[in-house]
């Protein structure tokens, strides 16, 4: 959640530092600072609020200095705070450190420290490591150890005393130019640049200096000056790095004439399914192409059952893939919450495949799922958008989205973009598994009509707009969808209360007797997901229901439906299209209702309260 920014090189660390933090705002933080290392002192700037309130700060009372570490963050002990804020200094001030993750043996570690004479000054857990790290600058005595070494040295010592995870970023005031940074459980990404290296916890904050980048594997300590890049296994030892090149232009990040991340991102869906396709589709044999899979058509025969684990809109990408591969190919598939898979003990045979679902991947919930699915000997698999990311790089294979990077806080495109991959897993496994020809031609055909059809459903907007100000003062909303359309139910209701804050549920369109009839009233809207298909005539009947008793009912529903429109006090109308790709142009409108009510309220859409765009803590 937090974020992490490094630079050593040749330019003003204040300035590539102020940089990096503002494209890392998106993850969500209370709090933010950055230090740099100049003539032997170490020079310090932190508060709570916003980058600009630094920035602001930084503007009357600049710091020098070519080497400094920056972080925003999102708190976890001890309030939003400018005391609380990192970096934090360790002993007499001669180290600074940036953290993200959590320390669970920091209660026990801040005793013993202060029974050394080490004095706190904050409620954090990252201050501890600061004081562990001095502690160890002071034992280390060994003059075999080169000056330049004694940072290094005194970080590798001092990890092993740490329980829980950490992405960190160390300066010390008597190592000039040097950064030592330690990854476990929390994501740090190393940018190589001309005389200069960057350190960052997401690639998006290195992308205008370099796109040549090294992701760190858990337990891998590096050691950065401006021309030399060092990596070794706190372990293993010495570790020869991989340098990866980013796969979106660095201007992909940037918000261009959009009014907001959130509008750009749902507006750039079209595009989204067309690269989340591009190259994967097989006409002469109606069939997708997924090659790291890493799944042979014998093992994809051997498979009895799919289990899928995510969080949040990926949860709800995985129902809609649960509907999908059961269609398609006679699969039985399970959708878990990743938080509660990891804790439970399913009944799961040889003959099921897991898969995990994560936008960043780098979820802990999800990674921890994944890890035991595989300490349980499970095949693994993973639908992720960050290459490079934890995830992808534990998983046994799996399927990038190429959607770019997502900045809005409220995920709209990776949406699209793993409902799109997971249509192409369920032709690809119905397939292999009995699937005739014709209808996996028509599911292909589909799926290349998709990025046309999102551009259609994309063109509610103006009608969007004015539904807004319906929503604007309303408390609660109702949700309602069934089949494929269940799950987008789901999500409309989760954007909508993300960013506008007002209270919204989804709920398949049949249970709404069962329980949530008793919400209708002339205050509580009600949306449908309501696109023609073989069940629409009972959905037009919930529908009077909810009209008899006084309900407002917002409905999305395919072009040309009359009676529906009749129906609707609000109707969104999509193309018509077939329901494989139903959910793809129903959750649009669903998408710019949310944005356009939290603009009416006056939210801060792209960086709503209390969330972070990758929750990296349990």
């Amino acid at each position: 959640m937090c974020g992490i920014v490094g630079y050593t090189g040749h330019e003003s660390a204040a300035s590539v530092l102020l940089a990096g933090l503002r494209r890392l705002e998106y993850r969500g933080y209370d709090s933010t600072g950055i230090a740099s290392l100049h003539d032997g002192r170490l020079h310090l700037r932190k508060l709570a609020g916003r980058v600009r309130r630094l920035e602001e700060a930084l503007a009357e009372s600049p710091i020098p200095g070519a080497c400094g570490i920056g972080h925003t963050r999102w708190a976890t002990h001890g309030p939003p705070s400018d005391i609380n804020a990192h970096p934090h200094l360790g002993g007499e001030g001669e180290v600074a450190v940036v953290h993200n993750g959590v320390i669970e043996n920091h209660d026990a570690l801040r005793a013993e420290l202060s029974a050394d004479g080490f004095t706190f000054q904050s409620q954090t857990d990252t201050e501890v490591i600061a004081h562990l790290i001095a502690r160890e600058l002071r034992l280390l005595r060994d003059p075999q150890i080169p000056r330049a070494d004694l940072l290094l040295n005194a970080v590798l010592r001092a990890l092993p005393r740490l329980e829980g995870t950490y992405g960190l970023a160390i300066l010390h005031r008597d190592s000039p130019g040097l950064i030592v940074a330690a990854r476990q459980g929390s994501p740090l990404v190393v940018g190589v640049g001309e005389h200069e290296h960057l350190l960052a916890s997401d690639a998006t904050a290195i992308a205008p200096h370099t796109r040549q980048v090294v992701f760190l594997e858990d337990g891998e300590v590096v050691r950065l000056t401006p021309d030399s890049l060092q990596i070794a296994h706190v372990n293993r030892g010495p570790v020869t790095p991989r340098i990866d090149r980013i796969d979106w232009a660095p201007d992909a990040a940037e918000l261009g004439p959009h009014d907001h991340y959130m509008q750009k991102e749902i507006r750039e869906q079209p595009e989204t399914l067309r690269n989340a396709c591009r190259g994967r589709l097989r006409r002469d044999q109606a069939t997708a192409v997924l090659g790291g899979l890493n799944l042979t058509p014998r093992q994809v025969r051997h498979i009895r059952r799919i289990v899928f684990a995510a969080c949040g809109t990926s949860w709800h990408a995985a129902l809609v893939g649960e509907y999908l591969i059961e269609r398609l190919a006679r699969l039985p598939v399970e959708v878990e919450y990743a938080s509660e898979f990891r804790y439970r003990n399913p009944p799961l045979d040889d003959r099921t495949l897991v898969f995990v679902l994560s936008q960043s991947g780098e979820t802990a919930d999800t990674l921890g799922a994944l890890h035991e699915a595989k300490r349980r000997g499970f095949p693994t698999r993973a639908i992720v958008n960050t290459v490079g990311s934890s995830i992808a790089r534990a998983a046994d294979g799996g399927i990038y989205l190429h959607a770019g990077p997502e900045i809005g806080v409220a995920s709209t495109k990776a949406f699209s973009a793993q409902v799109a991959v997971l249509a192409l897993l369920a032709l690809y496994f119905g397939r292999i598994r009995g699937l005739p020809f014709v209808d996996g031609l028509a599911a292909l055909e589909a799926l290349e009509f998709a990025p046309e059809a999102m551009a259609q459903a994309l063109q509610t907007e103006p009608l969007v707009r004015d539904a807004a100000s319906r929503f604007q003062s309303t408390r609660s909303a109702l949700f309602l969808g069934r089949d494929l359309l269940y799950p987008v139910a789901l999500e409309g209701a989760l954007k909508l209360k993300e960013i506008s804050y007002i209270h919204a549920e989804g709920y398949p369109t049949a249970e709404m007797k069962h329980g949530p009839i008793a919400l209708i009233d002339p205050e509580t809207p009600t949306v449908f997901v309501a696109p023609r298909g073989p069940l629409h005539a009972k959905t037009l009947s919930n529908i009077a229901e909810v009209k008899a008793r006084g309900g407002p009912i917002l409905a999305v529903g395919t072009q040309g439906d009359a009676e529906l429109q009749r129906l609707a006090d609000v109707f969104l109308p999509v193309p018509d299209v077939p329901e494989l790709i139903q959910p793809l142009v129903a959750v649009a409108p669903l998408q710019l209702l949310a944005y356009h009510v939290a603009r009416l309220r006056g939210c801060d859409i792209d960086k709503p309260r209390n969330l972070a765009k990758s929750v990296t803590v349990e």
